[in-house]
């Protein structure tokens, strides 16, 4: 993909939801909602302090993540519907439960 976002910008891919509750009801198309969990594809370099020192990133390409619910702007980047959005609208980095669990 040729596409890098720029300050401290994140480009992110929806994760798909479920189409089962945990007790096995079918949810169809009409009633689910867009899912607030992603995984970054690409990452800006960072913000920038008002002496223009450059502040690091969180998170980097491959993190999977949450953010708000209105979250981002679409756009269509190689015709995949993808969300742009600033470092400050994610909530938080999505672990799995091996890395939990050696923490």
């Amino acid at each position: 993909m040729a596409f890098k976002p720029l300050h401290d910008r994140v480009l992110v891919r929806r994760v798909e939801s479920d189409d089962k509750t945990k007790g096995g009801l079918i949810i169809p198309d009409s009633a689910k909602e867009k899912p607030a969990e992603g995984v970054i594809v690409a990452c800006g370099d960072g913000a920038r302090k008002d002496s223009g020192e450059l502040i690091d990133m969180a998170v980097k390409a491959g993190d999977k993540i949450l953010f708000g619910k209105w979250s981002g702007t679409e756009v269509s980047i190689d015709g995949e519907d993808l969300l742009i959005m600033k470092e400050s609208d994610i909530l938080g980095i999505v672990e799995d439960a091996s890395q939990a669990a050696a923490a």
